[in-house]
């Protein structure tokens, strides 16, 4: 995006000459820059972000992971709005943005919550803009007048419908359903509707560029409210589970720096909780617990971690799932992983 030292003007002591394509490029830049300022102007702080500026990082790509990247790249080509599903911890949050990098366009991102309301998505009247007009076209005699305008602050969604940019609306099934009546019209007709603007503003053209990617947990987690059908229907559905052994030691030797045989021994006992307990244990774990035990060096004479120190870790991990929970107790949880260690 623009800044003050972009709009400076610079006296060079010769011309430059650069290429066509280097022009092009430029050209390019500047085009972004202006239309994220003109959003900006209109929006206070602007939601778009450069692609570059939204790629996780670090973030790993396996083969796993670019099999799913690809699948869910080409049905945004298909201009098909993609739904990721899945269990927390998985990925799907950083997948859902490495994707979006990758389109070169602007992103917009929303994060899903009961607050978010359908004025939240689209915009709202923000207070007024008050001033006087002076005028004196007779000597001796003054004229003033008062005027009131409203100011409309436009919101993600209608600076992504657009601007063509990608949504990202991250923890969708948490907001209210009713919130995204709007987005019938969007995906349906390719026209959004802004209840409470008047005029011909109403509403404004989707971009032909515009996609969304949407991310949600599996039903059954706390939070989660169940959509209406006649939205889903205009999705597609990717389901993201955990990934591999491999992906998942990659995943962790990025975030982390522990030996191999370390990370080996997080994601083996990682996945063995998965299958051993009834909460959820996901990669986001793994990389907690490594990270933990990069502090808390407690390997033994075969120079692996011992059996000790990993319940402990892992417990510590994990027990924020169960505490508070009917029937959660910790000690029940440390039982637990140490029997599965």
């Amino acid at each position: 995006m623009a800044d003050d030292a972009s709009r400076k003007r610079t006296v060079r002591g010769r011309k430059i000459r650069a290429s066509r394509a280097q022009k092009e490029g430029r050209k390019a830049k500047k085009e972004l820059a202006r239309t994220a300022s003109s959003a900006s102007k209109r929006n206070g702080d602007s939601p778009l972000s450069d692609p570059g500026d939204v790629i996780p990082e670090p973030f790993v790509e396996t083969d796993a992971v670019e099999h799913l990247q690809e699948r869910i790249a080409g049905w945004l080509e298909a201009d098909q709005p993609v739904h990721l599903l899945g269990p927390t911890g998985c990925g799907k949050t950083a997948l859902a943005l490495s994707v979006a990098a990758e389109r070169g366009r602007p992103v917009v991102w929303i994060n899903g919550d009961d607050a978010v309301d359908t004025a939240a998505l689209v915009g709202a009247h923000a207070g007024g803009e008050r001033y006087k007009e002076h005028d004196q076209f007779v000597g001796g005699v003054s004229k003033q007048t008062e005027i009131v305008r409203e100011r409309w602050v436009d919101n993600p969604l209608s600076v992504a419908v657009r601007e063509g940019a990608t949504l990202v609306y991250n923890e969708f099934s948490r907001s209210d359903p009713v919130a995204h009546n709007v987005l019938l019209s969007v995906f349906e007709e390719g026209v959004l509707e802004r209840p409470g603007k008047r005029g011909e503003d109403r509403t404004i053209d989707v971009h032909p560029e515009f996609r969304a990617i949407l991310t949600s947990n599996d039903v059954e987690y706390a939070g989660v409210h169940e959509q209406q059908d006649a939205l889903l229907d205009r999705f597609v559905g990717v389901h993201v589970d955990y990934y591999d052994a491999e992906t998942e030691r990659e995943i962790v030797r990025a975030h982390v720096d522990l030996s191999d045989d370390d990370i080996a021994t997080v994601v083996e006992t990682t996945r063995a909780l998965r299958d051993g307990l009834e909460i959820v244990v996901g990669t986001r774990a793994a990389i907690t617990a490594a990270k933990g035990l990069a502090v808390f060096d407690g390997h033994d004479e075969s120079g692996t971690f011992d059996d000790e120190t990993l319940a402990t870790v892992f417990t510590d991990v994990l027990a924020p799932k169960v505490a508070g929970e009917d029937g959660g107790d910790i000690d029940t949880l440390r039982s637990q992983i140490s029997e599965t260690i």
